[in-house]
């Protein structure tokens, strides 16, 4: 059974793509440091795949920790490092703090790969890569513009770090998942998106103010150049996310890679408004939205979706799940953590 090291895997989109390796014959290692996640979530992955898997807590920005768990390390088939701080407002706000963060962690990992010949790695990249795009759908070989926000810059760099370190290693191979904006929750609804204080994203704070902890859901800016004024986001399932990292996974172990470096899009390959998913919520659910309107917020792009043609010919993978079918999911997770009936 292959061992695999899931960084930030208690966090949104790792534990779902912890499920789906568990589910898929994987041995999986949890390493967090819980500053945006709750240690319940392990609970919860046991309740759908009947294995809790191992966890230590440790913040891989810190060298000194990261070196306290080489032995977990040395013995792995692979890396998922999903561990950063993610908000795009917030990194407006507190840049350094995404940059030592983001960064540190990363490096870490590397560093420890290399010593301990740890040969795969799949890193949790972004679309925030390619800024404002010129042209839509963005492909791969979209140009890679100047960042909108320190969170975007951050997944730049990274890239960047992990291709030269590729180039002087000839075991290291890496696969970066360029997401565009992962939503929904599991199924059978034991995880989903919980951040902790105040949500950045919208659809944890469609669900929280659908049931009341919210009281009212702003809207950022009615001006943008698209259908509604709103701006246009390419919304994919998490499970569906989380199955093309088992994908990726896969690829590299079985050494079907083309080249030591890859990148591929992960979306659903269209966009929607966010007036048209606060409706589109509204119509799954049957329950009405309080929302304003109002400024835009720094750090934000206008519109972006992907082609995600790459990652269907080459990981064999492409989404399942539609808009209707990952918000009625994120309210049925929302219900059930607050008890609502």
């Amino acid at each position: 059974m292959k061992k695999i090291i899931v960084t930030g895997g208690t966090g949104y989109i790792g534990s779902h793509t912890v499920v789906e390796l568990i589910e898929s014959g994987f041995e999986v290692v949890i390493l967090d440091n819980l500053s945006n996640s709750n240690i319940d979530v392990l609970d919860g992955i046991k309740k759908i795949t009947g294995i809790k898997p191992e966890f230590y807590k440790v913040d891989l920005a810190d060298s000194s920790e990261t070196d306290k768990i080489s032995d977990v390390l040395k013995n792995a088939d692979g890396i998922i490092h999903f561990a950063a701080y993610k908000a795009v407002g917030e990194s407006v706000k507190y840049p350094l703090k995404y940059y030592k963060n983001n960064l540190n962690s990363l490096i870490n990992i590397l560093e420890n790969m290399q010593k301990y010949s740890v040969k795969n790695l799949i890193f949790s990249s972004s679309c925030t890569v390619y800024g404002q795009p010129k042209e839509l759908p963005v492909t791969e070989q979209s140009p890679i513009l100047k960042a909108d926000s320190p969170y975007g810059n951050t997944k730049q760099i990274s890239e960047e770090i992990i291709s030269d370190t590729i180039k002087t290693s000839e075991k290291l191979k890496a696969i970066s998942l360029r997401y565009f904006n992962p939503i929904g929750a599991h199924e059978s609804a034991e995880i989903g998106e919980l951040p902790l204080g105040v949500p950045d994203n919208l659809i944890p704070y469609i669900t929280q103010t659908a049931a009341g902890i919210r009281e009212q859901l702003s809207i950022f800016g009615s001006d943008y150049n698209t259908p509604d004024g709103t701006a246009i986001r390419d919304y994919i399932h998490v499970s569906d996310l989380a199955k093309a990292h088992i994908a990726a996974l896969k690829r590299l172990i079985s050494n079907k890679n083309k080249t030591n470096s890859e990148v591929f899009n992960i979306g659903a390959g269209k966009g929607n408004t966010v007036l048209e998913v606060v409706k589109t919520f509204e119509e799954v659910t049957g329950v009405k939205l309080n929302y304003q309107i109002v400024d835009r917020r720094q750090g934000d792009i206008e519109k972006i979706w992907a082609n995600a043609d790459l990652a269907q010919k080459e990981l064999i993978w492409e989404t399942e799940k539609s808009l209707a079918e990952a918000l009625l999911s994120a309210w049925n997770w929302e219900k059930k953590y607050r008890g609502i009936k």
